[in-house]
């Protein structure tokens, strides 16, 4: 089990990553959500992964799961979701201003063809 979440963790940094990396706008909020699902996945699973565990302590239970990863996790998701909707927003006032969704507002040279 903890080999596949650090599979899962490890393809979504790998693929966070390349997508941040890239020149145009949208696949860099795309790259931005997958590190956030990352970090989140990598904080869950560092609250021990228990399976069929009560999230309460009680003395007749030897093994609980600790709720503190649980309470970062759904803060970071909704600190992600107000991020992204940043970004998305950001990134469509510099696309409405440059007229073009690279990063670095440079035009690609099939764009400049197209121009008058």
């Amino acid at each position: 089990m903890e080999f596949l979440v650090a599979t899962a963790i490890a393809a979504l940094v790998a693929g966070g990553v390349y997508l941040s990396l890239r020149g145009r706008t949208f696949q860099v909020v795309l790259g931005l959500t997958l590190l956030s699902y990352a970090v989140n996945l990598f904080l869950f699973a560092v609250g021990r992964l228990i399976v069929n565990r009560p999230p309460l302590y009680d003395k007749a239970v030897a093994e609980h799961t600790d709720p503190l990863p649980q309470a970062l996790v759904l803060t970071a998701i909704v600190i992600t979701f107000g991020m992204t909707a940043l970004v998305v927003i950001l990134s469509l006032r510099s696309f409405l201003e440059s007229g073009s969704d690279q990063v670095d507002g440079r035009i690609e040279p099939d764009e400049i063809e197209d121009q008058p």
